[in-house]
């Protein structure tokens, strides 16, 4: 009978332990926590609906973001990838306009379209061992498509009507043109432009508010600034 009473007592300090763990609440991984809304003292249970508080495992972070049905063939086409795995890397442009100093990678490609926006879902990951990241962060991705045969322009010298893309075309008589040329992405400041403009053809940078075809002007060519000490 002693002995029974001992290994109950045992399992009442078994069922105790377990029930001072309960007490100690350890997170399951590293990362951000965010508010407690429970004070000290506070009774919890599971049937609780309001969590404890958030934590975000952000050693990788997961980065969302749409194509066009356009852009996503085109960016398809020039990667010559044929699943997510062999894509490019891409980078991740900040909310402060600095690039984020790591490389992204693409390991996600939604199986279809949405029809309501006709864009597809892509997701990019990148490590996060400066803890510069933080979920909810914003920011643009940057994909590095390599492009043959394209003209650079600014974007500063085109006029955009009725959403056509023209520039101002100057012949050897100094006498413009509005020109409609095609845009197939950007770099930077400037437009890739795949049709409309010749190697070697004058377009007006500045100055063409005013301009109607036909007009005669006297160009005046770009002199690049140098800052100086």
């Amino acid at each position: 009978m002693a002995e029974a009473k001992l290994n109950q007592a045992k399992a009442m300090v078994s069922s105790a332990k377990i029930n001072m763990g309960y007490t100690t609440i350890k997170a399951p991984v590293n990362g951000y926590i965010g508010r407690f809304p429970k004070k000290q003292g506070s009774i919890i249970s599971p049937a609780d609906v309001e969590p404890l508080t958030s934590l975000s495992d952000v050693h990788e972070v997961h980065v969302y973001f749409a194509l066009g049905e356009k852009g996503f063939f085109r960016f398809k086409e020039k990667s010559s990838a044929a699943n997510a795995e062999a894509l490019p890397a891409v980078s991740l442009l900040l909310a402060d306009g600095k690039i984020y100093p790591e490389k992204g990678k693409i390991d996600m490609i939604a199986g279809q379209f949405n029809s309501n926006t006709g864009t597809i879902t892509l997701r990019a990951t990148f490590s996060n061992s400066q803890g510069i990241l933080r979920s909810g962060n914003t920011g643009k991705i940057q994909l590095d498509i390599p492009h043959e045969n394209v003209i650079l322009v600014p974007q500063q010298a085109t006029v955009e009507v009725q959403d056509k893309i023209f520039v101002f075309v100057v012949d050897k008589d100094n006498v413009v043109a509005r020109q409609p040329i095609e845009v197939t992405g950007k770099s930077g400041d400037n437009y890739l432009v795949k049709k409309g403009l010749l190697h070697g053809n004058r377009i007006v940078y500045k100055g063409f508010d005013y301009l109607v075809d036909g007009t005669v002007i006297q160009p005046e060519k770009m002199k690049k600034t140098i800052a100086k000490k």
